[in-house]
Order: C-alpha cells, then sequence, then structure tokens
C-alpha cells in the first residue's frame, strides 16, 4: 500500500488541499510566499547593516578615545 500525501496549507487553523483550491486562490498562495520570502531577505540584509553600522560606531567611538 502507498501512503501518498496531499499537499495542503493551512489557514486560519484550517487545512485545505491545494488541489481543491482555485487557481485564483493558489496565485494568491504563490504570491505570498513570494512576499514572504521577500521580507525575510529585507530583514536578513537589515540584520547584516545594523551589524555593520554598530562596528562603524565602535570603530568611531575607539577613534575620539585615542584623540
Amino acid at each position: 500500500m502507498t501512503d501518498t500525501k496531499e499537499a495542503t496549507i493551512t489557514i486560519d487553523d484550517t487545512e485545505h488541499a491545494l488541489a481543491d483550491l482555485t487557481d485564483a486562490a493558489r496565485a494568491h498562495i504563490a504570491n505570498i510566499q513570494f512576499v514572504d520570502a521577500r521580507i525575510r531577505q529585507l530583514n536578513n540584509e537589515f540584520a547584516v547593516c545594523d551589524t555593520a553600522r554598530m562596528a562603524y560606531e565602535a570603530a568611531f567611538k575607539r577613534g575620539l578615545a585615542k584623540a
């Protein structure tokens, strides 16, 4: 016996089979996934920039202390 798991998505605590959704609903899900990925990417870029800013600020303060 083959165990096949149908692809699903959970929205508001309700599980929906992707095969049962309309093309428009699947397109909305794809758009949401794209935007979520972009938000993660931007958050990662922000973290890099924030870390760099703190390093530049620390270097500036060390330079002032030597002056």
